[in-house]
C-alpha cells in the first residue's frame, strides 16, 4: 500500500498543529503561574517595606549600639561636669574632662558610666568587625588584615577608657596618662584604619559620602591631638615646680592659663570627634543583626551519664550544632 504525497503532507501538518497547540498550552500555563507569583512577590516586598517603615530607626538592625554608646558617653561627660561645677570642684570655663571626675561624689558615677561606655565600645567595635568580614568575604586579604587590626585597636582603646575612668589624675597620674594615650592615641589609629577600609569599600559597598565624612572626622581628630599635645607641652614647661595634675582651679591671666585653656578645649574637641565618628556607624548598623547559636554537647549536666541518660546522650551529640559565637547577617 503506497501513500500519496498529498496524504503525507496532510499527516505532517496535522502533527505540527498538534505540537504547536501543546506548546501554546504550556506557555499559557507558565505565564499564568508567573502572573500569580509576581503579584505575590510584590505583595511580600511591599509588606516587608511597610514593616521596616513602621519600625523606629533604633529598632533596625543593631544601630542601637553606636547610638547608645554616643548618648551614654555624652551623658557621662555632662553629668560629671554639672556635678563638679555645682559643687565648685572645678572652674566652669572648660575644665579638663578628667578634672570633672576627680572628686567625690562625681568621680564614682563618672567611673561607672565610663566603664559602661567602654563595654558598649567593645561591642560596637566587634559588630563593625563582623560586618566588614561578611561584606568583604571574597575580597583581597588586605581587607582581612585591616579588619583584624581595627578590632584590636578598638578593643585596646576601649580598655584605655576603663583605665582613665578608674585611675584619677590626682591619685595615680602615670596610670591615668597611660589610659589617656590608649584611649585617644590608639583610638585615633582605629579611626585611621576604619577610614582606609571605608575608602576601599566605596563605592560598591557604601557611598563616597560615608568615606568623606569619616575622613573629615579623622582630620578633626588629628588636629585636636596636635593642638592638645603642643599646648600641654607649653603649659607644663611654663609651670615648672607646680603640681599641674592636682591644680583644679585656674585664674584668668595667670602664667600658663592660655596654654591650659587651649589644651582643655582641644581635649573636649578630641572627645567629641570620637563621638561623631561612632555616629557614622548608625546607618551601617541598621543593616546587620547577630545571633548566638548554642552548642549542646550533652543531654545532662552530670559528670558521668546515669542509666537511660546514656542512650540519649549519644543522640544529642549527633544532632548538636557547632558555629561561631555570633553569626552575622546583613
Amino acid at each position: 500500500m503506497s501513500l500519496s504525497p498529498c496524504s503525507c503532507e496532510c499527516a505532517c501538518s496535522g502533527w505540527a498543529d498538534s505540537l504547536l497547540t501543546v506548546f501554546a498550552g504550556v506557555k499559557l500555563l507558565r505565564d499564568a503561574k508567573l502572573g500569580q507569583s509576581e503579584p505575590a512577590a510584590r505583595t511580600h516586598t511591599h509588606t516587608q517595606t511597610q514593616s521596616e517603615e513602621a519600625m523606629w530607626w533604633f529598632q533596625q538592625g543593631l544601630c542601637f549600639l553606636p547610638a547608645a554608646l554616643v548618648i551614654w558617653t555624652v551623658a557621662s561627660f555632662v553629668f560629671a561636669y554639672i556635678t563638679a561645677v555645682a559643687l565648685r570642684h572645678v572652674d566652669p570655663l572648660v575644665p579638663y574632662i578628667s578634672d570633672t571626675g576627680t572628686m567625690v561624689p562625681e568621680r564614682c558615677v563618672f567611673g561607672i558610666m565610663l566603664d559602661v561606655s567602654a563595654f558598649l565600645g567593645i561591642a560596637t567595635v566587634y559588630v563593625r568587625y563582623k560586618q566588614v568580614e561578611v561584606l568583604t568575604n571574597e575580597e583581597k586579604p588586605v581587607f582581612n588584615r585591616l579588619n583584624c587590626l581595627g578590632l584590636l585597636l578598638g578593643w585596646i582603646s576601649s580598655f584605655g577608657m576603663c583605665v582613665v575612668a578608674n585611675f584619677q589624675k590626682t591619685t595615680l597620674f602615670s596610670m591615668h596618662l597611660v589610659g589617656a594615650i590608649l584611649t585617644f592615641g590608639v583610638g585615633a589609629l582605629y579611626i585611621l584604619v576604619q577610614t582606609v577600609l571605608s575608602l576601599k569599600m566605596q563605592p560598591h559597598i557604601h557611598s563616597k559620602a560615608i568615606y568623606l565624612s569619616r575622613l573629615g572626622i579623622g582630620l578633626w581628630t588629628l588636629g585636636s591631638i596636635i593642638s592638645m599635645f603642643v599646648s600641654s607641652v607649653i603649659m607644663y614647661s611654663s609651670l615648672r615646680g607646680v603640681d599641674v595634675p592636682r591644680k583644679l582651679h585656674w585664674v584668668p591671666g595667670e602664667k600658663g592659663y592660655t596654654a591650659h585653656l587651649i589644651s582643655t578645649v582641644s581635649e573636649w574637641s578630641l572627645a567629641f570627634s570620637f563621638i561623631c565618628f561612632f555616629l557614622t556607624y548608625i546607618r551601617d548598623f541598621q543593616k546587620i543583626t547577630l545571633r548566638a547559636v548554642a552548642n549542646i554537647q550533652s543531654s545532662h549536666l552530670y559528670e558521668r551519664p546515669r542509666g537511660s541518660i546514656a542512650g540519649s546522650d549519644d543522640h544529642k551529640r549527633h544532632v548538636s550544632e557547632s558555629s561561631p559565637l555570633l553569626v552575622g547577617g546583613t
